[in-house]
């Protein structure tokens, strides 16, 4: 039974090292927590790119195969066939198709999280406060 009074402050300290690194440890449930969260970031902004490679998909085609849509581009540029003549209406907003963009670049923020160091330090102060405990115990107990 003496034994067991000894071995309580080294229990705590593991039970206490265990669950800080399963909580907020480097590989604990708040960095999965976060790593899922920027998994989902990433799927959305593939999505997004999908559907911006699927309109410039359609607009290659229309370009390689439709002569009027060519002319029209030709025109929001300000080119023209020959018998045509170009006005200029000041003040208007022009009628010039949305361009795309190519998307954009997800940087992964930085994980947080405890570090293994802290982890170890905290959970050898709980071992030490548990030892305290015990020895202020045994010392209240003694006639």
């Amino acid at each position: 039974m003496r034994i067991l009074k000894y071995l309580i402050p080294l229990w705590a300290a593991v039970a206490v090292y265990s669950l800080l690194s399963f909580c907020v440890g480097a590989r604990g449930v708040s960095a999965y927590d976060q790593l899922r969260k920027e998994w989902e970031k990433q799927k959305a902004n593939l999505e997004t790119l999908k559907n911006i490679n699927q309109r410039l998909e359609g607009d290659k085609d229309a370009l390689l195969y439709d002569s009027d849509i060519i002319t029209a581009y030709a025109r929001e540029l300000g080119y023209g066939a020959a018998d045509e003549r170009l006005v200029r209406i000041v003040g208007l907003s022009g009628t010039r198709k949305p361009r795309y963009t190519a998307g954009q670049v997800l940087i992964a923020a930085k994980q947080v999280s405890l570090s293994n160091r802290a982890i170890q330090i905290i959970s050898l102060l709980a071992g030490l406060i548990a030892w305290g405990g015990v020895s202020l115990f045994r010392l209240m107990d003694r006639p």
